[in-house]
């Protein structure tokens, strides 16, 4: 296809180059039987004990030296295979299903005959009616979309395939917040030409609010920019799954360790090399392949348990190869609007500089707005006859109404009508029901905004392209016409609009904005800066409203340079940027307005359990804010903002300021860091390392006004600095790529749909289960994983100890010990049951985990499974292998039949006891496991009779033997872990003592 490139599309006419709708837009992958078999295959073996198990089985054609069955070295592996690859494609159909749901939507395609269809061209019309999905800042909101402005003269929508016009779009681009093209239509007198922004765009998966929309498609597939902005997903593999494919290496390399000694010692005479491979297959259990099975099964467990926890209701695992790593998070990177918060603003502030009124005053506002309207509508007073309170009364009411009607104009919200039953939608238009008009906006905060000044008496109760209708409390509607609107963008963080008052003819330039950009604009004052400050370390999102008055011919020249500028193809933003800030000079500040986004529910004590849990926060703010994010303040980046100092990392636009500020940030201690996007891309441009040094060491970071990119970037880097595990926490599209890189990604399911939770690995209703989530089921996935392993490695470990001393004692012969049945019934009927009960083991009650998270920063350091326990378990398993093999050769009496029962049966019951050694918090299923297997050992011992003497184990000589055999090998374990809990107890026992 090329590199992406500008196209000119024309209406009607599509290219004969056809685009496939694109299919699978959540994961950005496809699904196939001939990609996903391979693929699944190839993650098995990865894991080393499958590649081994294989190339044994494989060997057993190429060497003629058989060692027992051969279904003993195929089923085992053909076992594991299946298990995973079942589990593997349920997840793969389930995420296929999910895609195949998103993707199967049906458009209405515009056609001179009509109909639904779908087409492949690359542009084509289709049409969009209210409510159906056609957010990509990661915002819960509504956007104004302006038509072309003469298409809306047709009569009719197919006439658009009449007129000879065409489109000329960008090439396809990462950024989400700007779009460049043009319009021309080519049959009018004069030719139309109109600009094209991001205004006149509609972004997939929107929402249309109400009415009906025809549009063109120009992009599809991975031109998508919401594909562009999602890093393709990984099949993510967990620590925990590498750690046990090292130990795996540890023993191959200890099982070739003993294969040539055993060839050693018989100074390899005659075809040696035949006989270490012999030995290579006599030892082959040293590798514990079952582990493979019982892992798997374990997570399915884990994921059972988690689904079912009514705690956490709507918890949802997508993906159960890793719930072992909930365990084990050390940083945790989360949005903050939908995620934190319950992105529902409130206003709660109006700053008039020399006033300030807050909820509770907001009745004396209301009281000034009134006072204006009735005195409008009244004759004006005698001016001589007034006092000084009056004047003073008069002025400061003016500067009150000034500041709320600048309110009421300077937005882009919406007001629609919706019949409640009782009243038709089109009188409640009509007459502006206040009890159907519904707001929509692109920003819950400028809804706020306007539902603060319908309260105290100004009430926006129309709006369309050209026009805006207020009514005042006397019930008078006044009648603006907008001239010209400037709307939010992210480099310029401010809005503007110019409206004409039709009752007055006064042109007026209304603008709001965070004060970063508005200190610059508005006239000089010395409070804007203080004030703005006290706000935002209340937590509130600050907005700082000025306004210009206009005459005619300032605004017509204006106009003129704007229309100008709006037409060029060519640096377009910068010439209109230019035009702009023609305007921005000198304006009168009029007000600060403070609004809140509350908190979610119990947010403030999950961060608190995370801190104490030893678990970094790294809040990454999505780059849509319109206003001052208090956030930035520490009210939400550490949970203890009494405790921690916030240092404000200010703006650096070259390398010499970003390491004159990373230089002075270094001398502070303890201090959370807070950076911009802007800021934060300098720092990592030129200071990648240091950067992250120091973000490292600081209890909290806050990155604000974020791309998506550089949210996963800020997590590969943490990923690549640390190497510890991460966990990111979102709800917006904009945090898909941040899930995906994540080691494990949790999405929150919200206002802003499903995209994050659809492309996690755990979905979750509330942020604050996110506390139980990682302190109770990822602490015992983690201990239970780590539990089940080390068993699973030493009950292998046993019967390789008991061949190997079985082989040196018959003169280093490579004849097998068990044989047939006995190897496979061992690690499946036998210990199968009472081992994988290890799942539901744990050390302490889920409250205690809670309302103790210090527990969980003990898993941090990986002690569960590390060298240390996996070399005592080692240890143990030669101990007990030993005393089992010995213990039988000196007590068997004249057959070696006899030997095997007693060693057989003294293994099967040393390994019953050491589940029950291990276990700390019996469950019912655990005795049912137990004596199951007990059970059905007794019973196929009726069955077994060519390797074990029916008749000789219902002696008392076999009994009493396999007791002291038993006892001499797992009494003093016992002994020892009695005094090491005595005397050295872990944390977790002195909570539950």
């Amino acid at each position: 296809e090329g590199p992406p490139r500008p196209r000119t599309v024309w209406l009607g006419h599509p290219e004969k180059r056809e685009q496939r709708y694109p299919r699978n837009v959540i994961n950005n992958q496809k699904y196939n039987f001939f990609t996903f078999l391979p693929g699944v295959l190839f993650n098995q073996f990865k894991y080393f004990f499958n590649l081994y198990f294989l190339l044994l089985a494989c060997s057993q054609f190429v060497v003629e030296m058989r060692l027992g069955a051969l279904y003993t070295y195929w089923v085992p592996l053909g076992f594991v295979l299946a298990v995973t690859v079942i589990r593997e494609a349920a997840e793969e159909i389930r995420c296929y299903m999910r895609d195949k749901e998103v993707n199967s939507q049906i458009y209405s395609k515009l056609t001179a005959r009509g109909g639904l269809s779908f087409s492949t061209a690359r542009a084509f019309m289709l049409t969009f009616a209210k409510n159906q999905r056609c957010h990509l800042d990661g915002e819960t909101d509504w956007k104004l979309r302006l038509p072309v402005s003469c298409t809306q003269r047709l009569p009719t929508a197919s006439d658009l395939l009449q007129i000879r016009s065409y489109v000329y779009a960008e090439e396809p681009n990462i950024d989400i917040h700007n779009f460049v093209g043009t319009f021309t239509r080519e049959d009018s007198d004069p030719p139309v030409n109109e600009s094209l922004s991001i205004e006149n765009t509609l972004w997939a998966s929107t929402v249309i609010a109400s009415g009906t929309v025809v549009g063109v498609v120009l992009y599809t597939g991975r031109e998508l920019r919401s594909v562009m902005n999602t890093s393709n997903p990984r099949s993510k593999i967990g620590l925990f799954d590498l750690e046990v494919n090292c130990l795996t290496k540890i023993l191959f390399g200890a099982l070739v360790v003993v294969s040539l000694v055993m060839v050693a010692l018989q100074h390899f005479a005659g075809r040696w090399y035949l006989q270490i491979i012999r030995f290579l297959l006599l030892f082959s259990n040293i590798i514990p392949i079952s582990l493979r099975v019982n892992l798997d099964m374990g997570k399915i467990v884990y994921s059972w348990v988690i689904r079912r926890d009514s705690k956490i209701p709507g918890t949802v695992v997508r993906s159960s190869t890793i719930p072992e790593q909930l365990g084990r998070i050390s940083y945790l990177l989360t949005d903050k609007t939908g995620t934190l918060t319950q992105n529902e603003m409130v206003f709660k502030r109006l700053h008039l500089g020399t006033v300030a009124y807050g909820l509770d005053s907001m009745d004396e506002v209301q009281s000034h707005i009134f006072s204006i309207y009735t005195q409008q509508a009244q004759e004006p007073p005698a001016v001589k006859g007034l006092s000084v309170a009056t004047k003073v009364r008069r002025t400061m009411s003016s500067r009150v109404h000034e500041a709320v009607k600048a309110i009421a104009l300077c937005h882009n919200v919406t007001p629609v009508y919706e019949s409640n039953g009782v009243t038709d939608q089109a009188e409640a238009e009509r007459h502006y029901e206040d009890s159907c008009r519904v707001y929509q906006a692109s920003s819950p905060d400028e809804v706020a905004l306007v539902q603060w000044t319908e309260s105290v008496g100004l009430t926006l109760v129309g709006r369309d392209q050209s026009s805006v209708q207020l009514r005042s409390p006397g019930g008078h509607i006044l009648n603006f016409t907008i001239l010209q609107i400037f709307p939010f963008t992210y480099e310029s963080k401010r809005m503007g609009i110019i409206v004409r008052d039709e009752s007055t003819g006064e042109i007026t330039f209304y603008m709001k904005g965070a004060d970063v950009v508005m200190a610059g604009i508005v006239q000089y004052n010395d409070w804007l800066e203080e004030e703005c400050g006290n706000m935002a370390r209340e937590g509130l999102r600050v907005l700082v409203v000025a306004k210009k008055s206009l005459t005619e011919e300032q605004y017509q020249d204006f106009e003129a340079r704007y229309v100008q500028a709006k037409l060029s193809v060519h640096d377009r933003s910068l010439k209109v940027a230019t035009v702009i800030e023609s305007l921005e000079m000198e304006m009168e500040l009029l007000c600060l307005t403070g609004v809140e986004d509350q908190l979610q529910t119990d947010v403030r004590p999950t961060l608190e359990t995370l801190r104490n849990a030893g678990i970094k926060v790294c809040l990454s703010q999505g780059c849509s804010s319109r206003s001052r994010d208090p956030l930035e303040c520490v009210a939400l980046s550490h949970p203890v903002k009494h405790t921690l100092l916030n240092s404000i990392l200010p703006q650096v636009t070259n390398r010499g300021e970003a390491h004159l500020e990373l230089n002075a940030f270094r001398r502070k201690h303890d201090c959370a860091l807070v950076i911009s996007g802007d800021s934060l891309e300098v720092c990592l441009k030129y200071y990648e390392y240091e950067f992250m040094e120091l973000a490292c060491q600081c209890p909290a970071v806050v990155c604000c006004r974020c791309a998506p990119t550089q949210k996963a970037q800020i997590v590969r880097l943490l990923q690549e600095r640390t190497g510890k595990l991460t966990c990111a926490v979102g709800d917006g599209g904009n945090d898909v790529s941040m899930i995906q890189e994540a080691d494990c990604g949790v999405g929150v399911e919200g206002k802003e749909g499903k995209q994050a939770s659809l492309a996690a690995d755990f979905s979750i209703t509330q942020f604050k289960h996110l506390g139980r989530l990682l302190m109770v089921h990822g602490r015992n996935s983690y201990k239970r994983s780590a539990a089940l392993s080390q068993f699973v490695i030493h009950r292998s470990l046993c019967i390789s100890t008991m061949q190997a001393v079985f082989s040196s004692v018959f003169y280093f012969a490579s004849v097998p010990l068990y044989q047939g049945f006995l190897i496979i019934g061992y690690s499946t009927i036998y210990t199968m049951f009472p081992v994988f009960s290890l799942v539901l083991d744990k050390d302490v009650k889920s409250e205690v985990a809670m309302l103790y998270p210090e527990l969980y920063k003990d898993l941090l350091k990986g002690r569960p499974l590390s060298y240390k326990t996996f070399l005592i378990w080692v240890l143990i398993s030669i101990y007990q292998g030993s005393i089992i093999m010995y213990g039988a050769l000196l007590l068997f009496e004249s057959e070696f039949v006899h030997i095997v029962a007693i060693s057989f049966t003294s293994l099967i019951l040393t390994e019953l006891l050491m589940v029950a050694l291990t276990i700390q918090t019996w469950h019912w299923l655990m005795i049912v496991a137990e004596l199951l297997s007990l059970s059905c050992y007794i019973a196929s011992l009726v069955f077994l009779h060519e390797f074990i003497d029916v008749y000789f184990i219902a002696t008392l000589s076999f009994l009493w033997k396999v007791t002291v055999i038993t006892l001499v090998s797992c009494l003093p374990l016992y002994v020892l872990k009695y005094l090491r809990r005595r005397f050295s107890p872990p944390s977790y026992s002195k909570l539950t003592s």
